[in-house]
C-alpha cells in the first residue's frame, strides 16, 4: 500500500468538481494528472484552478510560494487518458452521473492502469460497484467531495463489496493528512449523509416554490436566518437535544410534519431550464450572476472562507468525539 503522502493521482474529469480536486491534491503535496475528454474544459479549468489557488493564499490557507507557476508544475493537464494513468497509485473518477459513461470509462481505466492502483468514484448518487471490472473490485472504493473541495472538508468513503479494508484505511489517512474530515459509511447508500437530508430540504423547497407560497429569495432568507445559524455548531442531533427530545417525541406522534411526495421534477426549476437560466455557469438561475464565472466563484469562496475561519474559533458541540 502507498504512502498517503507524495503519491501520483490521476483526475478523471475537469468539470466543476474535478479541477478543483485537482487543486486539492496538489496542496496536499501529491503529483496530480488531470484529463478530460473535452479539450475546452481541460483548458478552462487552468484559469479556475488559479482563481482558487489565489483566494486561498490571500486568505492564508495555502503558502505563499503556491502560485500559478507553481500549479503549472503540480498539476498536469493531459488530453490523453493513458498518459495521466501512467504510474497512477490513485485514480479518481469524477466524470457525469451516467452509469453508461462511467463503466466505459471504468473499462478502459482497467486497461490502462497499474495493477495496483487504487479505482476511486467521486459519485454522488449511482452506484458505482457494479460498473467496475471485478478483478478491480478488491481497490475500489468510492471517495466523494462536495463543492467547492478546496473549502469544504467532508469526504465519504464507502469500500466496494469486496474492497479491502487496508484500502479504506488508506483512503482515510490521505484525506486526513490533508485536513480533510472523512466520513466512513457502512454500505452505500445513494446520497451518502449530506447529499441526503440536502434532498430532503430541496423537496420542501420545491414544494413552496411550486405552490407559491414564497419567492426564492424568501425561502433562501428563512433558510439563511432561520436554519444555518444553528446548523454548524448543533447539527441536527444536537439541536433536538437543546430543544428537548420529549417535543421530539410529542412532534411524531402528533405527525406534525408530512414530507412532499417524490414528483421526479419542480416547475420552477422546469421554467428556468427552458429559459436558459441553468445556474452560475450560464449567468442566472434561481438569481442573476453577472459577470465572469471565476470572479463569482471567488466571491463565494472568499465568504466561505470567512466563515470556516470563524467556525475554527468557536468550535461546536456535536460530532465525532462528543457522542455516546
Amino acid at each position: 500500500m502507498a504512502s498517503a503522502t507524495g503519491i501520483k493521482v490521476a483526475v478523471i474529469g475537469a468539470g466543476t468538481m474535478g479541477h478543483a480536486l485537482a487543486l486539492v491534491f496538489a496542496l496536499g503535496g501529491h503529483e496530480v494528472r488531470l484529463t478530460d475528454s473535452s479539450m475546452a474544459t481541460l483548458d478552462k479549468a487552468g484559469g479556475l484552478m488559479e482563481t482558487a489557488l489565489e483566494t486561498l493564499v490571500v486568505a492564508g490557507e495555502a503558502p505563499r510560494e503556491a502560485d500559478a507557476e507553481w500549479l503549472h508544475h503540480a498539476v498536469t493537464r493531459l488530453p490523453v487518458l493513458a498518459e495521466a494513468l501512467e504510474d497512477a497509485d490513485l485514480v479518481l473518477e469524477a466524470i457525469v452521473e451516467q452509469p453508461d459513461a462511467k463503466r466505459a470509462l471504468f473499462e478502459e481505466v482497467d486497461r490502462l492502469a497499474p495493477p495496483g492502483a487504487i479505482i476511486a468514484s467521486n459519485t454522488s448518487y449511482l452506484d458505482p460497484f457494479p460498473l467496475i471490472p471485478e478483478r478491480r473490485q478488491g481497490r475500489a472504493l468510492i471517495m466523494h467531495w462536495y463543492t467547492p473541495p478546496y473549502l469544504v472538508d467532508l469526504v465519504d468513503i464507502v469500500g466496494g463489496p469486496t474492497c479491502d479494508p487496508a484500502v479504506v484505511e488508506f483512503a482515510v489517512g490521505f484525506c486526513r493528512a490533508m485536513g480533510k474530515r472523512p466520513v466512513v459509511m457502512r454500505k452505500f447508500v445513494p446520497g451518502y449523509i449530506a447529499n441526503r437530508v440536502q434532498s430532503a430540504i430541496a423537496l420542501e423547497v420545491q414544494k413552496l416554490l411550486d405552490e407559491g407560497v414564497a419567492t426564492a429569495a424568501e425561502i433562501d432568507t428563512a433558510i439563511i436566518e432561520g436554519i444555518s445559524l444553528r446548523l454548524p455548531i448543533l447539527g441536527v442531533l444536537a439541536k433536538a437535544d437543546f430543544t428537548g427530545l420529549a417535543f421530539t417525541q410529542t412532534s411524531l406522534k402528533n405527525r406534525m410534519y408530512e414530507p412532499p411526495p417524490v414528483r421526479g421534477q419542480c416547475d420552477a426549476v422546469d421554467a428556468l431550464v427552458a429559459q436558459g437560466r441553468t445556474g452560475v455557469m450560464a449567468g442566472a438561475g434561481f438569481y442573476d450572476w453577472p459577470g465572469e464565472t471565476a470572479t463569482v466563484l471567488e466571491d463565494r469562496d472568499r465568504r466561505l472562507l470567512a466563515l470556516k475561519r470563524a467556525l475554527r474559533q468557536i468550535g461546536t458541540l456535536a460530532g465525532e468525539g462528543r457522542d455516546q
